[in-house]
């Protein structure tokens, strides 16, 4: 199972449509992950269409209609893996403590709203994935989105890609 995991949209606030090499993406995997802050209800709409799955929560910057179509935090077994997403885990500092007793039923956590990648693991094992923002990557040298495998209740093959300057 292919996924695509994405976050910190920002449409059409940060650009009008996602890169290319996402969009290519999104048609390559089988779960598309979207982490929050969408911002336009018509990139979901456009998701919603395009994507064989998707799996989504809102974030701080999506308004009423988001939010009604939303939840805070979704979950989702794909191939045997627990995943869950939201948008929020607080401070930095602390992080993989804090997400590991929120989430202890869960294998992997992606999450948002940083704009900043982070691949670690939790005590207990669960692994935490933020994929940077594919439009908007504020202090980071690179626009970003994830990619990996799931199969047998396993995640490999992740992969953070790097979008040229726009």
């Amino acid at each position: 199972m292919e996924l695509l995991v994405v976050a910190d949209t920002h449409l059409p606030k940060r650009a009008r449509d996602l890169p290319a090499p996402v969009w290519a993406a999104v048609d390559a995997a089988d779960v598309v992950v979207h982490a929050g802050d969408w911002v336009d209800v018509s990139l979901l709409d456009a998701l919603q269409r395009r994507a064989r799955r998707l799996v989504g929560v809102y974030g701080n910057n999506d308004g009423p209609e988001l939010r009604a179509r939303l939840p805070e935090v979704a979950r989702a077994e794909l191939a045997g893996l627990r995943l869950a997403v939201v948008h929020e885990t607080g401070p930095k500092t602390g992080r993989e403590q804090r997400c590991a007793t929120r989430f202890p039923d869960c294998d992997v956590l992606v999450f948002g709203h940083s704009h900043i990648p982070w691949d670690s693991v939790a005590p207990g094992g669960l692994r935490l994935l933020n994929p940077g923002s594919p439009t908007d990557r504020r202090a980071q040298p690179y626009a970003t989105y994830l990619t990996a495998r799931v199969a047998a209740g396993q995640l490999d093959g992740v992969e953070l890609h790097r979008l040229p300057p726009r």
